[in-house]
């Protein structure tokens, strides 16, 4: 048996570092500059501490693009670095001198690097790295650091004499879009907006007023272009924050909105984790926003991600907003998040404050609830659809609305129907329609017998109505045109028809003719009051939820087409007598489809070829 230690040749890990160690080679630059601001933060930490008894002076971290020597520079004026430093961090891969020093000062100092790696993205972009750095400590000379990207390197002496330190990387030829201004400072935007530091990238030119009165004048200037927010909403406490600064926040998130959102959550707890942040929460109408990853993760106010549904349940991608948090854990790229006990913690912890929010607004102001129902009722109802403990904790405020434009909870709402909604089988039925306008003939009807018809219009009432029949176990909805009226709520009542058996007999042969070759229609006869339509059509509650709900991918029923039955009101004169008195053949046929068509056009069925028909032989009939 023998034991021994793996060999890593280091001529090896350069060009592993250029292609692999990060997916996108764009990400160099958040590294550099959350480097140049750990050396800052560590700054100050001293000066706190009282060992550092220098002045800070302006802290300001400069980005600085030379395009005749293709250089990028990143300049900061922090803790510097010793020549035995430069030895141990940038000789020695992967020791984290922040992991150092946050051990050393522990729970003092916001430091953000922790896998000392960060530094060697550099190298996928510059075809050769220099360092020039002289350390806060008193009598340390200033060193420069050069390497170009092989594991030989050299130190000399430098003649840089203020604290701090400059990173130039010598751009590569395949990297030259990271000489571009605008490149730079989308870049710096994206990762480094809401960093701690000030981080300025050149000037920009700004309109300011000068004098009073008559003799105001506009004047340009130019100014530092400071591209950050060094003290992001997040960061405050709720109670120094006003309205306006909460939306002044989101329009600066996403300036390219022109909707103000709903509401907010200020998120903000250090116990079992540390988390802070502000959700809110957009208007989405009737449908299930498209775009979902508007949620921002940052650690340490360092942009990590957009992709947070590791973080988030699936439904609370829905919201906009920003979530930061040193403790959650990171691979080496800090793309992409890894599982472990602390992020389950984090999911349930934001999913019980925005229920709880909801919740707090339907009991302390449910009239604006009610307002805001549109816009909030696809996020709730996709919420109890997708996590468990959120249904619960919803069941006390989601609503459901009437065409009346009344809003009930649920229990209050199977309390006002019970008596009247009740089937055979003591279950309570819940009537709805999708489209009151379509409907409105149907849901005028269900109310002369007494009934309530609630208004059930998102793509996502499908699944929503399933869910709540499976939960409550008492309720089945049923849509005001999956039966005619006397059915919907079936009783035990037995009704008769004024039409022989041999009657029925002929009068369904009529109309089994005209929906023939139709497949999946089918003909009842029914004996309805006098006062129902002659012909009404139906679509059956099962197989129409199940094709909605397989539009919204809750499938595998393959495409179902538009099944329809054809209920005949043997009761009605239309049928029982004029129908029945023509002579068998073509009058009985014209009238029959007549009826049918009407039947169909009242459910916005009746369309193209048999529509310009219908028409036509409406107007010969007024000749």
């Amino acid at each position: 048996m023998q034991k021994g230690n793996i060999s890593v040749q280091t001529e090896n890990i350069f060009p592993i570092i250029k292609k692999f160690l990060y997916s996108d080679h764009e990400i160099f630059l958040r590294e550099l500059v959350s480097n140049a601001v750990d050396a800052t933060t560590k700054l100050k930490s001293l000066a706190s501490k009282g060992e550092f008894k220098g002045e800070l002076g302006d802290l300001t971290i400069e980005i600085l693009l030379d395009k005749e020597k293709k250089t990028l520079t990143i300049r900061d004026k922090g803790i510097g670095m010793t020549e035995a430093e430069v030895n141990r961090y940038l000789n020695q891969i992967a020791i984290s001198s922040a992991q150092e020093f946050v051990e050393k000062y522990q729970n003092e100092a916001n430091i953000i690097g922790k896998f000392g790696l960060g530094f060697y993205s550099a190298f996928m972009v510059a075809g050769k790295v220099e360092v020039v750095t002289k350390s806060w400590q008193e009598g340390a000379d200033a060193v420069t650091w050069t390497c170009e990207g092989s594991p030989e390197y050299d130190i000399a002496p430098s003649e840089k004499n203020v604290r701090g330190t400059d990173i130039v990387l010598h751009i590569s030829e395949d990297s030259e879009e990271f000489l571009e201004d605008h490149r730079i400072e989308d870049l710096l935007k994206k990762y480094c907006k809401f960093l701690p530091v000030s981080i300025k990238f050149g000037t920009r030119k700004e309109t300011i007023e000068e004098g009073e009165g008559e003799k105001k004048k506009s004047k340009e200037v130019e100014v530092d272009n400071i591209i950050n927010n060094v003290a992001p909403a997040w960061k405050k406490q709720p109670a120094d924050l006003t309205d306006e600064d909460y939306t002044n926040f989101y329009e600066e998130l996403y300036p390219l909105s022109f909707q103000k959102p709903l509401f907010w959550i200020h998120l903000n707890i250090d116990y079992p984790f540390n988390l802070t942040g502000i959700l809110y929460f957009p208007k989405l109408s009737n449908t299930l926003e498209v775009q979902k990853n508007k949620i921002q993760l940052y650690s340490n106010q360092v942009y990590v991600t957009d992709e947070v549904k590791e973080i988030v349940p699936e439904f609370l991608t829905l919201l906009h907003g920003v979530i930061d948090s040193p403790d959650i854990p990171l691979n080496v790229s800090r793309s992409y998040l890894q599982s472990d006990s602390n992020v389950r913690k984090i999911t349930g912890y934001i999913t019980k404050k925005v229920a709880d929010k909801l919740h707090e607004l339907f009991k302390n102001n449910r009239e604006d609830f009610q307002a805001k129902w549109k816009d909030l009722g696809v996020f709730v109802k996709y919420g109890m659809l997708s996590d468990e403990k959120f249904n619960d904790r919803a069941m006390d405020f989601v609503l459901l609305k009437n065409t009346d434009n009344e809003f009930f909870t649920l229990e209050d709402y199977k309390k006002k129907v019970k008596d009247t909604q009740t089937d055979k089988n003591k279950r309570v039925i819940l009537l709805y329609t999708h489209s009151p306008e379509e409907h409105h003939s149907l849901i005028e009807g269900a109310k002369s017998r007494g009934y309530d018809v609630l208004e059930m219009d998102t793509m996502i009432d499908a699944h929503f109505m399933q869910h709540l029949e499976y939960k409550l176990q008492d309720v089945t909805f049923v849509r005001v045109d999956s039966d005619t009226l006397d059915n919907l709520v079936q009783k035990d009542e037995k009704k008769e028809s004024v039409l022989s058996e041999k009657e029925q007999e002929t009068v369904k042969s009529v109309f089994e003719d005209l929906v023939k070759g139709k497949p999946g229609n089918s003909v009842t006869l029914s004996p309805l009051s006098p006062d129902d339509q002659p012909v009404q059509i139906t679509r059956p509650e099962f197989i129409r939820r199940m094709k909605e709900m397989q539009a919204l991918g809750g499938g595998g029923f393959g495409d179902m087409g538009d099944m329809y039955n054809v209920v005949v009101n043997t009761n009605h004169p239309f049928i029982a007598e004029k129908l029945l008195k023509l002579e068998e053949g073509d009058q009985r046929k014209d009238l029959g489809k007549h009826l049918l068509n009407l039947a169909l056009l009242n459910q916005g069925m009746l369309k193209g070829a048999d529509l310009t028909a219908f028409v036509k032989k409406s107007l010969e009939f007024l000749k």
